[in-house]
């Protein structure tokens, strides 16, 4: 059984593919994953043991060059041309395959539909938040030049008018393609990609998903890629050195952002008396000073280092915020866009943690709201949390990838069978 884990986008979308691959491997399944060929994500998956082949862009690249092209080129156009070129790489990555699982940002997911369609073989979509996916719980996430219609209260009719705002921002690019390679248009690409039944890789604690007849979802649990690596001796050395310090970590956000937000937050760390350790990120952060209290990490196994902190200061992507919340880690998430408010919420709610007031973060915004994430009541709650956190999320995920791949045709029109 040959199985194609398709994604596209950063870090929180790769590793969960990569730790689907392991458990589909365990089972004597042949994977691999389509991803961003940044080096970043070619070790990581070599480290789990599960083959890259790449997508149509390094997602650093590709970031870079949207961001100075923002202006210029307006979102259906980005769309369709990511469509297109990854329908391209996905269908030289998925040759010989009997099921393709995609992931990560929506026209690649599309693209990744259209191989399977014109391949005859099976297709599963997954997402790592549930509000993605429609539902009376939850409003749809807004696209630039769509916004919510502010008078319009009821859920299931902003659900409604997201498939006209999802068929205006993706449809026209997709549709030409899939005309372009002798495939059928379709009126609804929303539900067309996500199909009749979408998996939620997920924790059910950390992220429950609420029923709704908007959407038959099967929540799998979070897919988590285990990590054996030991901390470098000179991280270890300084941990010991003195009380647990606080982790600033801002992975993806833009370079710049992500720079200024560290910066700050070193500096309110240093207000309250404690130590930091900073991933470098994006941003290639580099420490601005001498002192002996912070201390500079690129990757690092975060399982373990976040045992060891006093609070994770992040923002909010679904990977950071599971990690920690596994790890016992209170949380400051300092939200910026797409899910990372979910999950900043998600963290309030369930005592964990706190969110910060605003996406713009200052020394003494940081101060405070790291004073509200490190009392003891929260400590306690973050500690009992993470004894609720799944494991097992992938293994569960790869048994059904099997039985879909084996039931073929019934698996492509999204019907599967519902996890034990």
């Amino acid at each position: 059984m040959r199985i194609l884990l398709s994604t596209y986008g950063s870090r929180g979308d790769v590793e969960p593919m990569a730790a689907l691959g392991v458990q589909l491997r365990a089972l004597g399944a042949e994977v691999a994953v389509c991803a961003p060929p940044d080096e970043e994500f070619a070790a990581l998956l070599d480290r789990a043991g599960v083959p890259l082949k790449p997508a149509f862009s390094s997602v650093r690249q590709w970031v870079t060059k949207a961001l100075a092209d923002r202006t210029s080129v307006d979102l259906p156009t980005r769309a369709a041309e990511i469509v297109a070129a990854q329908f391209s790489a996905i269908s030289e990555a998925a040759k010989g395959c009997d099921l393709i699982l995609a992931a990560g940002l929506f026209p690649s997911t599309a693209a990744a539909r259209s191989v399977a369609e014109r391949m005859g073989i099976p297709y599963i979509y997954a997402t790592f938040c549930p509000i993605w996916l429609p539902s009376i719980h939850h409003r749809p996430q807004a696209y630039p030049g769509h916004p919510l219609p502010p008078e319009v209260t009821d859920n299931r009719l902003l659900w409604e008018l997201n498939v006209e705002t999802m068929n205006a921002v993706f449809g026209t690019g997709f549709n030409a393609h899939r005309a372009s390679i002798g495939l059928p248009v379709v009126d609804n690409v929303r539900d067309h990609v996500f199909t009749a039944r979408p998996w939620l890789a997920s924790d059910p604690a950390l992220s429950p998903w609420q029923q709704t007849k908007l959407s038959d979802v099967v929540q799998t649990g979070a897919w988590i890629l285990p990590d054996e690596r030991p901390l470098a001796g000179d991280l270890l050395a300084f941990l010991d050195a003195g009380p647990a310090p606080v982790y600033v970590g801002f992975g993806s956000m833009p370079m710049q952002a992500a720079r200024d937000a560290a910066l700050a937050a070193i500096a309110a760390i240093r207000v309250r008396g404690h130590r930091a350790i900073v991933l470098r990120g994006w941003a290639d952060l580099v420490l601005n000073d001498e002192g002996d209290d912070c201390f500079i990490v690129g990757d690092v196994n975060q399982q373990a280092l976040f045992a060891r902190v006093a609070a994770v200061v992040h923002h909010g992507g679904a990977g950071t915020t599971t990690t920690a919340a596994r790890a016992g880690a209170p949380q400051l998430v300092v939200p910026q866009i797409a899910d990372q408010p979910y999950w900043a919420g998600r963290v309030v709610e369930l005592g964990i943690g706190v969110a910060h007031d605003g996406q713009v973060p200052t020394v003494a915004s940081l101060s405070a709201a790291l004073g509200q994430a490190l009392p003891p009541d929260i400590c306690a709650r973050a500690a009992n949390v993470a004894r609720t956190i799944r494991s097992d999320g992938a293994a569960l995920a790869a048994r059904l990838v099997l039985e879909a791949a084996g039931q073929g045709c019934l698996a492509e029109q999204g019907h599967f069978p519902a996890p034990a």
